[in-house]
């Protein structure tokens, strides 16, 4: 995995084609490959590959001598790109930090992106360190009769969270950021599981 929060590396992953070409590269392959996996001449596919390396998006792995020509087989330097949210909209940021209702979509879509960009810097780092970063996630969904019993599932979590908190909190530990979020969860299509 590789954060990208550079704006020119954003823009330069995200056209159609080189997000085709990331994708393929996660396998090395030669511009000569990858032209007849995506039906594309080979110029083209060229130029491309070339805007991705300057980007430091993939690299060259190897260079063969093939009829007489150098073949450059090249891989992506990530399996996998997280992206800023707040290279795509700056406005985030004010989110996280000026919104404070906790009922507020603003304020958990705020909340998110800092998650997303504040984990994918750690997991790059430990990544680049060999390391592991520790991590967890809970995840579940639960149906509310009411409107009014979104409010007291909240109060009660609260509770249940500071009382758990208390328990295990010890000054000279490593800090955790727990964050709780709830949204409606989007409606599922026959067939989805």
């Amino acid at each position: 995995m590789r954060f990208v929060e550079d704006s020119e590396q954003v823009r330069l992953a995200l056209s159609p084609i080189r997000r085709r070409l990331l994708e393929l590269l996660r396998e090395p392959a030669s511009a000569t490959q990858l032209a007849a996996a995506l039906d594309l001449p080979r110029q083209r596919v060229n130029y491309h590959l070339r805007e991705l390396e300057k980007a430091g998006l993939i690299e060259l792995i190897e260079e063969r001598r093939r009829r007489g020509l150098t073949e450059r087989i090249l891989r992506a330097t990530a399996a996998t790109l997280v992206i800023d949210p707040l290279v795509v909209d700056p406005l985030l940021g004010r989110a996280f930090t000026e919104i404070q209702d906790q009922y507020a979509a603003e304020h958990l879509v705020g909340v998110a992106a800092a998650t997303v960009r504040d984990v994918a810097r750690m997991q790059s780092t430990a990544e680049a360190d060999g390391k592991r970063l520790l991590t967890f996630t809970l995840e579940t969904e639960v149906r509310f009769a009411e409107p009014g019993d979104v409010h007291r599932f909240t109060n009660a979590l609260t509770e249940a969270v500071r009382q758990v908190v208390e328990e295990f909190d010890t000054a000279a530990g490593r800090p955790y950021r727990l964050i709780a979020g709830g949204h409606p969860a989007p409606r599922r299509t026959e067939g989805e599981s």
